[in-house]
Protein backbone atom coordinates (compact mmCIF):
# COMPACT_ATOMS: atom_id res chain seq x y z
CA UNK A 1 0.00 0.00 0.00
CA UNK A 2 1.74 3.52 -0.86
CA UNK A 3 1.84 6.29 1.79
CA UNK A 4 0.49 9.44 1.37
CA UNK A 5 2.52 11.69 0.23
CA UNK A 6 2.54 14.75 3.32
CA UNK A 7 1.50 17.96 2.39
CA UNK A 8 4.59 20.86 1.33
CA UNK A 9 4.68 23.25 4.11
CA UNK A 10 2.41 21.92 6.41
CA UNK A 11 5.43 21.61 8.89
CA UNK A 12 7.03 25.73 8.09
CA UNK A 13 2.90 26.62 8.72
CA UNK A 14 3.44 24.75 11.91
CA UNK A 15 6.27 26.12 12.79
CA UNK A 16 5.48 29.99 12.27
CA UNK A 17 2.53 29.60 14.36
CA UNK A 18 4.59 28.06 17.74
CA UNK A 19 7.69 30.34 16.99
CA UNK A 20 5.09 33.67 16.72
CA UNK A 21 3.18 32.64 19.98
CA UNK A 22 5.82 32.20 21.48
CA UNK A 23 7.08 35.63 20.89
CA UNK A 24 3.79 37.20 21.15
CA UNK A 25 3.29 35.84 24.48
CA UNK A 26 6.31 36.94 26.03
CA UNK A 27 5.69 40.54 24.68
CA UNK A 28 2.50 40.23 26.32
CA UNK A 29 4.22 39.06 29.67
CA UNK A 30 5.83 42.05 29.31
CA UNK A 31 3.09 44.28 29.04
CA UNK A 32 1.44 42.67 31.54
CA UNK A 33 4.02 43.02 34.20
CA UNK A 34 4.30 46.74 33.18
CA UNK A 35 0.92 47.45 33.63
CA UNK A 36 0.54 45.63 37.26
CA UNK A 37 4.06 47.22 38.46
CA UNK A 38 2.50 50.43 37.32
CA UNK A 39 -0.76 49.80 39.67
CA UNK A 40 1.28 48.46 42.23
CA UNK A 41 3.35 51.48 42.19
CA UNK A 42 0.20 53.87 42.49
CA UNK A 43 -1.02 51.90 45.26
CA UNK A 44 2.53 52.55 47.04
CA UNK A 45 2.20 56.08 46.57
CA UNK A 46 -1.41 56.72 47.24
CA UNK A 47 -0.70 55.02 50.48
CA UNK A 48 2.49 56.81 51.67
CA UNK A 49 1.20 59.98 53.99
CA UNK A 50 2.48 63.60 54.58
CA UNK A 51 1.94 63.76 58.72
CA UNK A 52 0.92 67.49 59.31
CA UNK A 53 1.92 68.14 63.35
CA UNK A 54 -0.23 70.91 64.70
CA UNK A 55 1.23 73.53 67.56
CA UNK A 56 0.27 72.73 71.16
CA UNK A 57 -2.93 74.47 73.05
CA UNK A 58 -5.29 74.20 69.91
CA UNK A 59 -8.89 74.28 70.80
CA UNK A 60 -11.25 72.10 68.58
CA UNK A 61 -12.68 74.92 66.34
CA UNK A 62 -8.72 76.05 65.56
CA UNK A 63 -8.20 72.03 64.69
CA UNK A 64 -11.32 71.79 62.67
CA UNK A 65 -10.15 74.99 60.51
CA UNK A 66 -7.06 73.70 60.00
CA UNK A 67 -8.48 70.20 58.31
CA UNK A 68 -10.86 72.47 56.44
CA UNK A 69 -8.09 74.78 54.33
CA UNK A 70 -5.94 71.27 54.27
CA UNK A 71 -8.74 69.33 52.52
CA UNK A 72 -9.11 72.29 50.21
CA UNK A 73 -5.92 71.84 48.74
CA UNK A 74 -5.76 70.41 45.13
CA UNK A 75 -3.04 67.58 46.20
CA UNK A 76 -5.00 66.08 48.65
CA UNK A 77 -6.32 62.57 47.17
CA UNK A 78 -9.87 61.56 47.31
CA UNK A 79 -10.76 58.16 47.98
CA UNK A 80 -14.37 57.74 47.09
CA UNK A 81 -15.60 61.20 47.46
CA UNK A 82 -13.67 61.09 50.72
CA UNK A 83 -10.62 63.51 51.70
CA UNK A 84 -7.81 61.55 52.99
CA UNK A 85 -6.73 63.44 55.65
CA UNK A 86 -7.22 61.73 59.24
CA UNK A 87 -6.61 63.40 62.67
CA UNK A 88 -4.23 61.58 64.95
CA UNK A 89 -4.08 62.69 68.90
CA UNK A 90 -0.75 62.96 70.16
CA UNK A 91 -2.13 60.09 72.69
CA UNK A 92 -2.69 57.90 69.35
CA UNK A 93 0.30 58.71 68.09
CA UNK A 94 2.57 57.68 71.45
CA UNK A 95 1.07 54.60 71.32
CA UNK A 96 1.89 53.63 67.68
CA UNK A 97 5.54 55.04 68.65
CA UNK A 98 5.77 52.29 71.49
CA UNK A 99 3.91 49.74 69.25
CA UNK A 100 6.99 50.28 66.96
CA UNK A 101 10.17 50.75 69.07
CA UNK A 102 8.85 49.02 71.80
CA UNK A 103 10.23 51.56 74.11
CA UNK A 104 8.19 53.94 76.43
CA UNK A 105 9.28 57.47 76.85
CA UNK A 106 6.63 58.35 79.03
CA UNK A 107 8.46 56.53 81.17
CA UNK A 108 11.58 58.89 81.62
CA UNK A 109 9.86 61.88 80.31
CA UNK A 110 6.97 62.33 82.71
CA UNK A 111 5.19 63.54 79.79
CA UNK A 112 4.02 62.89 75.91
CA UNK A 113 5.85 65.56 74.18
CA UNK A 114 4.14 64.66 70.81
CA UNK A 115 2.20 66.39 68.83
CA UNK A 116 -1.62 66.07 67.85
CA UNK A 117 -1.37 65.78 63.67
CA UNK A 118 -3.17 65.07 60.46
CA UNK A 119 -2.07 62.42 57.93
CA UNK A 120 -2.55 63.32 54.33
CA UNK A 121 -2.52 61.12 51.61
CA UNK A 122 -1.79 62.41 48.22
CA UNK A 123 -2.68 62.67 44.31
CA UNK A 124 0.20 60.38 42.62
CA UNK A 125 0.86 63.26 40.49
CA UNK A 126 1.99 65.11 43.32
CA UNK A 127 4.39 62.41 44.37
CA UNK A 128 8.06 64.16 43.35
CA UNK A 129 10.54 65.52 45.75
CA UNK A 130 9.99 69.49 44.06
CA UNK A 131 6.71 68.97 44.19
CA UNK A 132 6.40 67.55 48.03
CA UNK A 133 8.58 70.61 49.41
CA UNK A 134 6.27 72.33 47.56
CA UNK A 135 3.42 71.04 49.68
CA UNK A 136 5.51 71.44 52.83
CA UNK A 137 6.13 74.84 52.63
CA UNK A 138 2.10 75.56 51.59
CA UNK A 139 1.10 73.85 54.75
CA UNK A 140 3.38 75.47 57.07
CA UNK A 141 1.75 78.58 56.10
CA UNK A 142 -1.06 77.95 57.26
CA UNK A 143 -1.70 79.22 60.82
CA UNK A 144 -1.73 76.39 63.44
CA UNK A 145 0.62 73.83 61.77
CA UNK A 146 3.94 73.38 64.18
CA UNK A 147 5.82 71.03 60.96
CA UNK A 148 5.16 68.97 57.93
CA UNK A 149 6.92 65.55 57.48
CA UNK A 150 7.70 63.47 55.07
CA UNK A 151 10.20 60.93 54.13
CA UNK A 152 12.81 62.61 51.59
CA UNK A 153 14.37 61.08 48.46
CA UNK A 154 11.53 58.32 48.70
CA UNK A 155 9.31 59.49 45.68
CA UNK A 156 12.62 60.45 43.72
CA UNK A 157 13.96 56.77 44.17
CA UNK A 158 10.12 55.28 43.20
CA UNK A 159 10.57 56.72 40.15
CA UNK A 160 14.04 56.18 38.69
CA UNK A 161 13.28 52.57 40.33
CA UNK A 162 9.99 52.11 38.44
CA UNK A 163 11.82 53.98 35.09
CA UNK A 164 14.49 51.41 35.15
CA UNK A 165 12.13 48.51 35.15
CA UNK A 166 10.07 50.01 32.60
CA UNK A 167 13.23 50.55 29.99
CA UNK A 168 14.75 46.96 30.98
CA UNK A 169 11.01 45.41 29.79
CA UNK A 170 10.77 47.89 26.82
CA UNK A 171 14.41 46.82 25.69
CA UNK A 172 13.56 43.06 26.03
CA UNK A 173 10.11 43.18 24.13
CA UNK A 174 11.50 45.43 21.28
CA UNK A 175 14.86 42.48 21.64
CA UNK A 176 11.65 40.33 21.14
CA UNK A 177 10.54 42.15 18.64
CA UNK A 178 13.40 42.29 16.21
CA UNK A 179 14.17 38.59 16.75
CA UNK A 180 10.76 36.97 15.53
CA UNK A 181 10.42 39.44 12.45
CA UNK A 182 13.74 38.02 11.60
CA UNK A 183 12.38 34.51 12.65
CA UNK A 184 9.20 35.24 10.81
CA UNK A 185 11.04 36.09 7.47
CA UNK A 186 13.36 33.19 7.12
CA UNK A 187 10.43 30.63 8.10
CA UNK A 188 7.57 31.90 5.67
CA UNK A 189 10.80 32.19 3.20
CA UNK A 190 11.71 28.68 3.94
CA UNK A 191 7.62 28.20 3.46
CA UNK A 192 7.46 29.79 0.22
CA UNK A 193 10.68 27.97 -1.03
CA UNK A 194 8.10 25.50 -2.25
CA UNK A 195 6.01 27.91 -4.00
CA UNK A 196 8.46 29.44 -6.10
CA UNK A 197 7.44 27.74 -9.41
CA UNK A 198 3.54 28.20 -8.79
CA UNK A 199 4.56 31.65 -7.96
CA UNK A 200 6.53 32.43 -11.31
CA UNK A 201 3.60 30.58 -13.26
CA UNK A 202 1.03 32.67 -12.25
CA UNK A 203 3.41 35.77 -13.28
CA UNK A 204 3.88 34.10 -16.56
CA UNK A 205 0.59 33.55 -17.52
CA UNK A 206 -0.13 37.70 -16.65
CA UNK A 207 -0.83 37.41 -12.69
CA UNK A 208 -0.42 40.82 -10.99
CA UNK A 209 1.86 41.10 -7.91
CA UNK A 210 -1.55 42.36 -5.64
CA UNK A 211 -3.71 38.88 -7.27
CA UNK A 212 -0.61 36.68 -6.48
CA UNK A 213 0.19 38.26 -3.02
CA UNK A 214 -3.19 38.08 -1.83
CA UNK A 215 -4.26 34.62 -0.86
CA UNK A 216 -0.52 34.28 0.55
CA UNK A 217 -1.04 37.59 3.02
CA UNK A 218 -4.25 36.33 3.94
CA UNK A 219 -2.70 32.86 5.07
CA UNK A 220 0.15 35.40 7.44
CA UNK A 221 -3.01 37.08 8.27
CA UNK A 222 -4.71 34.14 9.69
CA UNK A 223 -1.59 32.48 10.99
CA UNK A 224 -0.72 35.47 12.85
CA UNK A 225 -4.44 35.58 14.91
CA UNK A 226 -4.30 32.08 15.28
CA UNK A 227 -0.78 32.98 17.09
CA UNK A 228 -2.20 35.94 18.72
CA UNK A 229 -5.17 34.63 19.99
CA UNK A 230 -3.16 31.43 21.49
CA UNK A 231 -0.59 33.89 23.29
CA UNK A 232 -3.81 36.02 24.72
CA UNK A 233 -4.89 32.61 26.06
CA UNK A 234 -1.63 31.31 28.04
CA UNK A 235 -1.34 35.00 29.07
CA UNK A 236 -5.16 35.02 30.66
CA UNK A 237 -4.37 31.56 31.70
CA UNK A 238 -1.02 32.32 33.62
CA UNK A 239 -2.83 35.15 35.07
CA UNK A 240 -5.58 33.13 36.65
CA UNK A 241 -3.11 30.81 38.15
CA UNK A 242 -1.01 33.46 39.55
CA UNK A 243 -4.47 34.97 41.02
CA UNK A 244 -4.94 31.96 43.14
CA UNK A 245 -1.49 31.40 43.70
CA UNK A 246 -0.32 35.21 45.08
CA UNK A 247 -2.51 36.70 47.60
CA UNK A 248 -3.25 39.86 47.39
CA UNK A 249 -2.80 40.01 43.46
CA UNK A 250 -6.37 41.06 42.58
CA UNK A 251 -5.88 44.54 43.67
CA UNK A 252 -3.40 44.79 40.76
CA UNK A 253 -6.14 43.53 38.23
CA UNK A 254 -7.52 46.23 35.34
CA UNK A 255 -9.18 44.53 33.21
CA UNK A 256 -9.75 47.13 31.18
CA UNK A 257 -6.43 47.72 30.28
CA UNK A 258 -5.97 43.63 30.21
CA UNK A 259 -8.51 43.23 27.30
CA UNK A 260 -6.65 46.13 25.44
CA UNK A 261 -3.26 44.49 26.20
CA UNK A 262 -4.84 41.33 24.78
CA UNK A 263 -6.52 42.70 21.37
CA UNK A 264 -2.93 44.55 21.27
CA UNK A 265 -1.24 41.56 20.81
CA UNK A 266 -3.80 39.79 18.08
CA UNK A 267 -3.60 42.58 16.42
CA UNK A 268 0.45 43.05 16.53
CA UNK A 269 0.03 39.02 15.57
CA UNK A 270 -1.97 39.95 12.55
CA UNK A 271 0.14 42.79 11.30
CA UNK A 272 3.53 40.48 11.99
CA UNK A 273 2.13 37.71 9.62
CA UNK A 274 0.89 39.98 6.92
CA UNK A 275 4.41 42.08 6.67
CA UNK A 276 6.97 38.99 7.07
CA UNK A 277 5.09 37.28 3.93
CA UNK A 278 4.52 40.27 2.16
CA UNK A 279 8.38 41.08 2.67
CA UNK A 280 9.24 37.24 1.86
CA UNK A 281 6.70 36.88 -1.28
CA UNK A 282 8.79 40.55 -2.87
CA UNK A 283 11.47 38.13 -2.92
CA UNK A 284 10.43 35.06 -4.88
CA UNK A 285 8.32 37.89 -7.30
CA UNK A 286 11.75 39.52 -8.38
CA UNK A 287 13.79 36.70 -9.05
CA UNK A 288 14.89 35.92 -12.38
CA UNK A 289 14.05 32.05 -14.00
CA UNK A 290 18.06 31.17 -13.54
CA UNK A 291 17.58 32.49 -9.31
CA UNK A 292 14.73 30.03 -8.79
CA UNK A 293 16.71 27.09 -9.55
Amino acid sequence: MPLKKKKVGSYPNAMIIVSLTAALFLIGFCGLLVMQSKKLISIIKQNIEVRVMLDKGLDSAQVADIQKKIIAKPFVLNTEGKPSVIFYSKDEAAREFIADTKEDFSAFLGENPLHDSYRVRLMEDYFEDTKLKLIKTELEKIEGIFEVVYQENLADQINKNLTKIYIILATFAVIMLIIIVLLMNNTIRLALYSQRFLIRSMQLVGATDNFIQMPFLKNGAVQGLISGFIAAALIVGLQQIALRQIEGLLILQEYQKLGILLIGVIILGALIGILSTFQALARYLRMTLDDLY
